[in-house]
């Protein structure tokens, strides 16, 4: 199955910040970090310096991956007109057979956060949810077997 390289605006945004700081801001103070420290002198036993040159490393890494990155990834603005339907972008209120509410935000695997119940568009979560609508049930295979949900709210405006 092919990824999705969906994102909403605020994740391209926050990672187009991202590349920004590192190329304008933490990158020229690393630089000059490694060049004081190559300035002392011995910089087989310089721990600053080797340090900053590995520091310098995973800053050219990231930048690359995210200049790659945000090239090929599609911003996705919610449609007023999928009111009703879960797709890209949704906040969706779910309840499961204990009874149990819990709401999810469907987004890009760019800016998928457990911690804020955001899940990506490629989990098998919002896969099953994709296209559903209110009070529709739905099945998703977990490690412990099947799980079943039922869809209580979709919000494509705030959290539910």
């Amino acid at each position: 199955m092919q990824k999705a390289n969906y994102i909403t605006r605020e994740g391209y945004l926050a990672l187009d910040r991202e590349l920004k700081y590192l190329w304008k801001e933490e990158r020229p103070r690393v630089t000059q970090a490694v060049s004081d420290a190559a300035a002392l002198g011995d910089r087989s036993e310089n721990a600053e310096y080797i340090y900053g040159k590995r520091r310098l490393r995973e800053i050219d890494r990231r930048v690359r991956f995210l200049t790659k990155r945000l090239e090929i990834l599609t911003i996705v603005d919610p449609d007023p007109r999928l009111e009703g339907k879960v797709f890209f972008g949704a906040w969706v209120k779910l309840e499961d057979e204990s009874g149990h509410a819990q709401i999810y935000r469907i987004v890009g695997a760019d800016e998928f956060d457990p911690k804020k119940n955001w899940i990506s568009i490629n989990s098998p979560v919002a896969r099953a949810l994709i296209g559903h609508k209110v009070d529709d049930e739905i099945s998703v295979m977990t490690p412990n077997g099947k799980a079943y949900f039922c869809i209580l709210k979709i919000s494509y405006t705030q959290i539910i």
